[in-house]
């Protein structure tokens, strides 16, 4: 009987802990691949990318696991389990994330996993907690798809490095105003045959002219940022090497005094691209250029500083009403089968 107790409480308590905060026990299961659940996971990955100052923007790609919690004395929260894309846009690029490519599985492709807690309101939906990490697809499945295809370099590689200097300082040739300076490598890799480098990295322009840039170190980025991103190849041959890079420019992106992480993110609909703040941490800089912790081979998600949102004060983005799904067949007599609920279906592909 004793025995009997003890196990009950345990269970209690492993329930207690593993849900959202503030809710009781109940809840309800939503099917992966309901409006519902897809409303607010897409919610979910846009506060995300809203936070994100280095790497790449994520998409959707799976739901694997929706449920709603009861909150008391009101309201629901939604515990979501969510699985992303990294895009081809850069975090800073204003570019809306539907205009976003996918990076593909021969691109060696990265994949985020996060959990969300999203508070239901009064109609409102606000992120509560969000936890992410991210890693790129194996070697394996790489070589599968495309055997030749190169795969991620380290961004602080020396021949990475080497590449977004050369490939900057042809920009720069090629640019006769602004001077830009680097100030994140994003993505490398090495090719062995033809030996050849691939590099995408984000530049910022200066107060300096390009003629007047003797020392760089004493040109300073412009109080309202100008981004560019840019993609360089550089190729190695017997006469030297050859470097082609294009660059893409942003609009101007106003820079505040400070950032206070613990204000609420602006809502879905506003589509408001994340302003980095004035200066990198120490952790994620190598010189002047920012670069992932551990010499790693992309920006983990883990690292991303979601702010925490205080619940009384925050405001989020109201969606429409759930649809109500029915099983397929339902109202016309014949038998529907189970609907299945989770995990639901892949946008794009499995990592």
């Amino acid at each position: 009987m004793k025995s009997l107790v003890l196990l009950l409480c345990l269970a209690q308590l492993w329930g207690c802990q593993s849900a959202p905060q503030g809710t009781g026990l109940g809840f309800r299961e939503v099917p992966c691949d309901d409006q519902e659940a897809e409303q607010v996971a897409l919610m979910a990955v846009d506060y995300l990318n809203q936070h994100l100052l280095h790497g790449f923007k994520h998409t959707l790609n799976q739901i694997d696991k929706a449920k709603v919690w009861s909150r008391r004395p009101f309201g629901e929260v939604y515990e979501l389990e969510v699985d992303t894309l990294e895009t081809t846009c850069h975090a800073l690029d204003p570019t809306p994330l539907a205009n976003c490519s996918v990076r593909q599985l021969a691109q060696h492709a990265v994949e985020g996993d996060c959990d969300f807690h999203v508070l239901k309101q009064d109609g409102q939906f606000t992120v509560m907690y969000s936890k992410c990490h991210s890693t790129p697809d194996s070697e394996e499945d790489v070589r599968n798809v495309c055997p030749y295809c190169p795969l991620l370099a380290e961004v602080n590689n020396s021949r990475v490095v080497h590449a977004a200097n050369a490939a900057l300082a042809a920009f720069n040739a090629q640019n006769n105003g602004t001077y830009f300076k680097l100030v994140e490598i994003s993505r490398g890799q090495n090719v062995d045959v033809p030996p050849s480098t691939l590099v995408e990295f984000l530049v910022a322009a200066t107060d300096c002219t390009t003629q007047e840039a003797t020392d760089p170190a004493k040109c300073n980025l412009l109080a309202k940022k100008q981004y560019s991103f840019c993609k360089a190849t550089l190729h190695q041959n017997l006469g030297g090497e050859d470097v082609s890079v294009a660059c893409t420019t942003f609009q101007t992106q106003p820079q505040p005094q400070s950032v206070n992480t613990a204000d609420p993110a602006p809502t879905v609909a506003q589509a408001v691209p994340a302003t980095p703040p004035v200066g990198l941490p120490a952790s994620l800089m190598v010189g002047s250029v920012a670069v992932p912790p551990a010499h790693r081979t992309h920006y983990d998600l883990r690292h991303t500083s979601l702010p925490a949102v205080s619940v009384e004060s925050a405001s989020g983005e109201a969606l429409g009403p759930p649809r109500v799904v029915h099983p397929s067949g339902a109202g016309t007599g014949a038998a529907a089968p189970a609907a299945r609920l989770c995990p639901g279906r892949i946008r794009y592909f499995k990592v």
